[in-house]
């Protein structure tokens, strides 16, 4: 089954452990520790919303895109509600054209990781560093491998899986591990990665 239509069938379902109704603590602590400066952003699987809403508040321009239209249409309910501009979109991240290019910023939780396949993996970073402007930034957070876990939970990649898919078009200028922003008491490990589109010579 297409990664896209799993999302689907999850929130037609209603089975979706990651959207934990609260943006994401390590957006939060990139953008503001960094810091990253207010710019154009584009959130990939942006889900029901709650990153974008928050980069929103925080004076970013938002483009949020989603292979499920629940979650786009949740989204846009929420941003309504907390009076917000944000431009929702549904959208297959890697078939379909993303509206609004070139980004400063990118940022996706748990999309990038969630192809099985380390062709298409270089295909997401591709497509990445062409939607963003020289030197921008993209942000992903990453199952992280090293972690032993009893119950189901995100894919998780390796630090060279990682690598090994984006090195040819960003600059890694963070890679540590963390953990995934969760209402469970032991969250899943994650990666928390952020790349620099490279210099083209």
């Amino acid at each position: 089954m297409e990664v896209e239509d799993r999302f689907r069938e999850s929130y037609e379902s209603g089975d979706t452990p990651w959207d934990v109704g609260r943006p994401d603590f390590n957006l939060i602590e990139v953008v503001t520790q960094r810091p990253v400066h207010a710019c154009k952003v584009l959130e990939v699987g942006c889900g029901t919303g709650d990153n974008a809403i928050w980069l929103a508040q925080n004076r970013f321009k938002v483009v949020g895109v989603d292979a499920s239209d629940i979650a786009i249409d949740m989204a846009m309910a929420k941003a309504a509600e907390a009076n917000v501009k944000c431009d929702f979109f549904h959208a297959d991240f890697l078939r379909s054209e993303i509206q609004g290019a070139p980004f400063g910023f990118i940022f996706d939780r748990g999309c990038f990781h969630s192809f099985d396949s380390g062709d298409d993996r270089i295909s997401f970073a591709e497509k990445a560093a062409g939607l963003l402007e020289a030197e921008g930034l993209w942000l992903t957070i990453v199952g992280n491998a090293d972690g032993h876990r009893q119950r189901p939970g995100p894919p998780q990649r390796s630090a060279e899986d990682i690598v090994s898919a984006v090195e040819p078009f960003f600059e890694i200028l963070l890679l540590q591990s963390s953990r995934f922003e969760s209402n469970r008491p032991e969250p899943s490990k994650a990666w928390r990665c952020l790349m620099q589109k490279r210099r083209i010579s």
